[in-house]
């Protein structure tokens, strides 16, 4: 089920990246592209083995892991700051782009550097789940890194939640509100994955379901809001030919 979740996440994602090619090119709305590319790369960096793969050319010492992370902050932040201008979120904005969020982003990407280099990360490892295991030390490590990995996306995606449940609630059309309902939700998982350390290791699959589970809802929120500017453009056109 993990495995077919991974997969499907990086389907969605790497289509989705594809069909924006095109837009991109012509320099329409390019941050979604950018936002779908990180979306793609960062999927394909959770799955074993394209991981083990992509480490083992950087050296297989996991630097494949770090750079996922910073991936990962990059593509929070170019979503983050989509959806505030999308949304009309100028409070949002402004917490993601003033000293509060530049300070979040800073010191989660310190935390993440510095004990990623506190560890020895030799040995390929999807997750770290080798390195978790060689002591109790490097253990805590882990948990430490992941942990300062969650914070930023987190931090981000609150800022981002009001603004998402207000559109959700409000009356716009089906399609904008259903999209930031799902947005809203992914934002919830983001928040949730905080608690990752809590989640016994017997259910440590729910730690899976709620990262990708996220990924998809913020991957489909966004085709479904691109979707809708696609439908509300052709509209008028369509009543223009019939009168």
């Amino acid at each position: 089920m993990i495995a077919l979740l991974q997969w499907v996440t990086l389907a969605v994602c790497g289509i989705v990246a594809l069909a924006r090619i095109p837009s991109a090119l012509r320099g329409e709305n390019r941050s979604l592209f950018f936002i779908f590319a990180f979306m793609t790369v960062a999927t394909l960096l959770s799955i074993e083995a394209p991981y083990l793969a992509i480490d083992q050319v950087l050296g297989g010492t996991n630097v494949a892991n770090l750079i996922l992370r910073f991936i990962i902050f990059g593509a929070i932040l170019a979503l983050g700051l989509r959806l505030a201008r999308g949304f009309g979120a100028d409070d949002a904005l402004r917490l993601i782009t003033g000293r509060a969020g530049i300070a979040v982003l800073a010191a989660a990407s310190a935390a993440v550097l510095v004990v990623f280099l506190m560890m020895d990360t030799h040995g390929s490892s999807a997750g770290l789940a080798a390195v978790s295991i060689k002591d109790d030390r490097h253990q805590a490590l882990v948990e430490y890194y992941g942990a300062a990995g969650r914070l930023y996306p987190a931090y981000v995606m609150l800022t981002l939640l009001p603004a998402m449940l207000r559109t959700a609630a409000g009356k716009l059309p089906l399609l904008v509100r259903f999209s930031a309902g799902l947005l809203a939700v992914g934002s919830v998982a983001v928040t949730l994955s905080l608690l990752s350390p809590l989640i016994p290791p017997a259910l440590g699959f729910i730690r899976f379901v709620v990262n990708y589970s996220a990924i998809l809802c913020f991957a489909v929120g966004l085709a479904l809001i691109w979707v809708g500017k696609i439908v509300a453009k052709r509209a008028p056109k369509k009543q223009t030919s019939l009168t």
